[in-house]
């Protein structure tokens, strides 16, 4: 039986902790889709093509990853593109609440999607997008945390917030 894996988020934007997830996964699943969020209620920094483009740019040319968008229950979406499982990373006790909880509302919803959570290189266990934008928005230098299209697109961010006179985001 071939196991495809979903990997859902917003990925707003994607890091070099996302990667590492998607390049542990492919030790796992033979497939695996990427799945971007349309998400508009979260108010995301980059449009939904830009963060596509930063994914490619990221983990194009991986034998086994598909990227997707959708904008449904995680859940529907897996089981309409006929995969099993959804892929979430767990860099901490603080995000293994949220993601216990929203695991067991998928299985209660389709018992038949698994949820498999994975955690990241050590080096990665403090990255997040919010802390990343909220870095680079401020003028600080993310270049080794983010593929270089999203870093090239933060600096272009922060240029423009900072002579708006915004501060955060």
């Amino acid at each position: 039986m071939r196991i495809t894996a979903v990997y859902p988020g917003t990925f707003d934007p994607f890091t070099n902790g996302h990667i590492d997830l998607v390049r542990r996964a492919l030790r796992i699943f033979p497939r695996l889709i990427v799945a971007v969020a349309r998400n508009p209620q979260k108010g995301p920094l980059f449009t939904l093509e830009e963060r596509l483009d930063i994914i490619r740019e990221a983990i194009g040319g991986l034998a086994g990853v598909e990227l997707d968008t959708f904008d449904a229950l995680t859940v529907d979406y897996v089981r309409k593109k006929g995969a099993q499982v959804i892929l979430r990373g767990i860099r901490a006790v603080s995000d293994f609440e949220s993601e216990f909880a929203m695991a067991l509302m998928n299985r209660k919803i389709s018992e038949e999607v698994e949820t498999v959570f994975l955690m990241p290189s050590q080096a990665f266990t403090y990255l997040s997008s919010r802390l990343v934008k909220e870095v680079a928005l401020l003028g600080g230098n993310v270049d080794d945390l983010v593929p270089p299209l999203a870093s090239k697109l933060l600096k272009e961010r922060a240029s423009q917030t900072l002579s708006s006179g915004r501060s955060s985001l």
